[in-house]
């Protein structure tokens, strides 16, 4: 699994953390039905191992499923073993680094510096989280770029429905989105066709931005 083709394909990025067992079934499916089809399941969430293999079983192929904050190399083999296709981390630890280069597992590890950069790409990582994105100038993934000229990044940690055009436009590859991929009151009132029409304007944004 190549991560920079599934952004390119896939530029939006739906986080799960924290949403309750008993409404991930129609919360996936609503953010699916509105065009993203990118997932990750926080580990530090109540039932995380649990919704990734009920979200594999359930949607199947449908859905890209990878399981997020594998900071250690204990819940990397967890998150893969429940099935996750893929890890993302908040940070370059290489313990965790060098155990998925060394297995071959697709990962996104994070990074804000250089020297995070430069860990990553030397165990073969250059599709990278930029993160807390939000905290930085928006210029500031074209620097990362310049003396990391292979690199490409997503940004994950700040980025809403409002500002993810400026994101895209400033050089990521894609956004990441947590609790506001769609509206709380909307979740909150079980009304799915809300958050369907505002995902698919999500799409429609990032669309436009990346033209």
């Amino acid at each position: 699994m190549n991560m920079r083709t599934i952004i390119e394909q896939n530029p939006v990025l739906a986080i799960l953390r924290n949403v309750p067992m008993d409404i991930v079934e129609p919360y996936v499916e609503s953010i699916l039905r509105g065009g993203v089809r990118f997932f990750e399941v926080a580990l530090n969430s109540s039932d995380a191992l649990h919704q990734i293999r009920f979200l594999k079983d359930r949607f199947g192929d449908e859905i890209l499923l990878g399981a997020g904050t594998a900071i250690t190399v204990e819940l990397a083999q967890q998150a893969v073993e429940a099935g996750a296709a893929f890890l993302l981390s908040p940070s370059s630890d290489v313990p965790v680094l060098d155990y998925c280069s060394r297995k071959g597992i697709a990962m996104m590890p994070g990074a804000l510096t250089p020297t995070d950069v430069s860990t990553c790409v030397s165990y073969g990582f250059s599709t990278i989280k930029l993160f807390p994105a939000g905290d930085m100038p928006k210029n500031y993934v074209k620097s990362l770029k310049g003396p990391f000229d292979g690199t490409e990044y997503v940004a994950i940690g700040g980025v809403n429905p409002d500002n993810l055009a400026d994101f895209l436009k400033s050089g990521y590859l894609g956004v990441g989105l947590g609790s506001n991929m769609v509206p709380k009151d909307a979740v909150k009132a079980r009304d799915w066709d809300r958050c369907i029409t505002y995902v698919a304007d999500i799409c429609a944004k990032v669309e436009a931005a990346r033209k």
